[in-house]
């Protein structure tokens, strides 16, 4: 003859049965050799940033233009109550203003206290590359680019770009005109 469970028995055992899957979890997610990133593109460049980098992705709200500026920063949003600045990267890299187009998206970044917003073109999600393909990686050989970007990893060639180099460069901290 079976045995009835009550509602809260039958939680408990589905709770147990559970965690016994999802132990291995943090393993899977820390595996040693992988580094994973965010996939984006600006103009016809492709580029990926470590995923500890970007603090969030959003869509463009409003911007406030702020007068004075350099032209590459667009204005400031409002993020929740708090005012972010928003620079278009295309034009600040190369100098050729992005399109808003639907699938243009904000990458939030840490910058000191606060935070920045970056317009790109698209964001393509979450790339893991392997130690092999970090081995295969080729130099970057724009200028323009040298000092934020190491190398470009996978297939697509992906420009592997430094948030943390980006915020630190002189001419990116100085946005007034």
């Amino acid at each position: 003859m079976s045995q009835t469970l009550s509602p809260f028995e039958i939680l408990a055992r589905y709770e147990r049965l559970s965690l016994t899957h999802a132990s291995d979890t943090p393993e899977k997610l820390e595996a040693p050799g992988l580094w994973r990133g965010i996939g984006y593109r600006v103009g016809s460049r492709l580029f990926v940033s470590g995923i500890d980098e970007i603090s969030e992705l959003l869509a463009v709200p409003l911007l406030t233009p702020v007068p004075g500026t350099q032209a590459w920063l667009l204005g400031v949003a409002n993020v929740r109550g708090n005012l972010v600045p928003v620079v278009d990267l295309s034009r600040f890299l190369f100098g050729e203003r992005t399109l808003h187009t639907e699938r243009s998206r904000l990458l939030v970044v840490r910058q000191g206290a606060g935070s920045v917003a970056l317009l790109v073109d698209e964001v393509f999600g979450q790339r893991t590359v392997d130690t092999e393909a970090r081995r295969a990686a080729e130099q970057e050989d724009d200028p323009r680019l040298s000092r934020f970007v190491e190398e470009r990893v996978g297939e697509p060639r992906l420009a592997v770009f430094s948030m943390g180099r980006l915020v630190r460069a002189p001419d990116f901290r100085q946005a007034a005109a």
